[in-house]
C-alpha cells in the first residue's frame, strides 16, 4: 500500500530496524536533536562526527541525553565530512546527514572516488511533502542540488524520484514535468525538454512510471483544471511527482507549498550509495524527523 501521509511514514520506517545514521560536523545542537529524535522513534542509532568537546558542553547545556550516541573526535568539519563518508563505505554507516559543515563540503566529500560512494547516478535531491487537502504525498524534485539541468540530467532526476516514490509504495507513480504551459513551443525550452522526456519514457528509457509534460502546475494536480483545458492524460490532474524545469522553479515551489499552503517537508539527496540527508537550519524539528525516516526507508 502506498504510504500517504508522514504518520505513515514514520510507521513503515520504524518497522525497518534502526538504521545507522552519522553526523558530520554534528556539534550544533538541532541536529543533535533531531538524532535524539530518531532515537526516541525507535528510527536510528547516531554517529556524531565533530567537534567532540562542544558536542558535550552543548548536550550539557540543552540538558541533552547522548549516552547513547558514538562521538567521534574531527574538530574540522571538512574532515568530519569526509569521515562520515569513509564510515558508510567501510559499512559501518547506512545514512549519512549534514550537520554543522557547508552543504558543498559534505556532497563533495560524497562524490569522492576514493570512498566509492558514487555508483554511476546523478545525486538529486528528492522532497516529499504532507499538504492540507490533499490525499496523497507529493513529491517534487529537483529543488536543492542541480541548478540548470540539461535534458539528460533531467532523465536521471526523473528516475531516481520515481524509485523515491517505489520505496514508499507507489507502485507505478505519475510523473508531471512541470512548464509555464501545457503546449509545446519553442521559445520556452523546458516545454521541449518535457515533450522529450514523456517520449522517452514511452520509449522505455525512464522505466516505472507514467511521464507526461509539459503540464502547468494547476492541470498537473487539479483534475477540475485538466478537465476545463481538455488535457488527455494518465497523469494531469493526478501527479505524483512533480519536476521542476530547475532549481529556482523548484525552490520556489518548495517554500511556496511550506509557507502559503502549511505543507510538511521532508527531502534526501539519492543516487549516492546511501541516503544524504541535508536539513536547513529553518526546518522544523518535526520536518528533520521525517527527512531521517525517509532516508530510514531508502537505505
Amino acid at each position: 500500500m502506498p504510504i500517504r501521509t508522514f504518520a505513515e511514514l514514520l510507521e513503515e520506517a520504524r518497522g525497518k530496524g534502526r538504521k545507522w545514521v552519522a553526523v558530520a560536523a554534528g556539534h550544533q545542537s538541532e541536529v543533535m536533536l533531531a538524532g535524539l529524535d530518531a532515537e526516541v522513534a525507535g528510527l536510528a542509532e547516531v554517529i556524531l562526527v565533530g567537534d567532540s568537546d562542544k558536542i558535550r558542553r552543548i548536550a550539557a547545556d540543552e540538558g541533552f541525553d547522548i549516552s547513547r550516541m558514538e562521538v567521534l573526535h574531527v574538530p574540522e568539519p571538512r574532515e568530519a565530512a569526509w569521515q562520515v563518508m569513509k564510515l558508510v563505505s567501510e559499512g559501518k554507516a547506512d545514512i549519512a546527514m549534514k550537520g554543522k559543515v557547508e552543504t558543498s563540503d559534505f556532497l563533495r566529500a560524497a562524490l569522492s572516488k576514493e570512498l566509492g560512494l558514487r555508483v554511476g547516478r546523478l545525486f538529486t535531491h528528492v522532497a516529499a511533502f504532507e499538504i492540507p487537502g490533499f490525499d496523497r504525498l507529493i513529491f517534487i524534485s529537483d529543488a536543492g542540488v542541480v541548478v540548470a539541468p540539461t535534458l539528460e540530467q533531467k532523465v536521471q532526476i526523473v528516475q531516481n524520484a520515481i524509485d523515491v516514490a517505489h520505496a514508499m509504495g507507489i507502485s507505478l507513480p505519475r510523473v508531471a514535468i512541470l512548464a509555464a504551459t501545457e503546449v509545446v513551443n519553442p521559445k520556452i525550452p523546458s516545454t521541449l525538454d518535457a515533450a522529450n522526456l514523456s517520449k522517452m519514457a514511452d520509449r522505455g528509457q525512464i522505466q516505472g512510471g507514467l511521464v507526461d509534460g509539459p503540464l502547468a502546475l494547476d492541470n498537473a494536480i487539479s483534475p477540475e483544471s485538466a478537465r476545463i483545458k481538455g488535457i488527455k492524460s494518465e497523469v494531469a490532474g493526478y501527479a505524483d511527482i512533480l519536476i521542476a524545469p530547475d532549481i529556482e522553479a523548484g525552490n520556489v515551489l518548495a517554500k511556496a507549498i511550506t509557507y502559503f499552503a502549511q505543507g510538511k517537508m521532508a527531502g534526501v539527496v539519492v543516487g549516492a550509495r546511501c541516503p544524504l540527508i541535508l536539513p536547513s537550519r529553518s526546518d522544523t524539528r518535526e520536518a528533520k524527523l521525517v527527512s531521517l525516516a525517509l532516508g530510514v526507508m531508502l537505505a
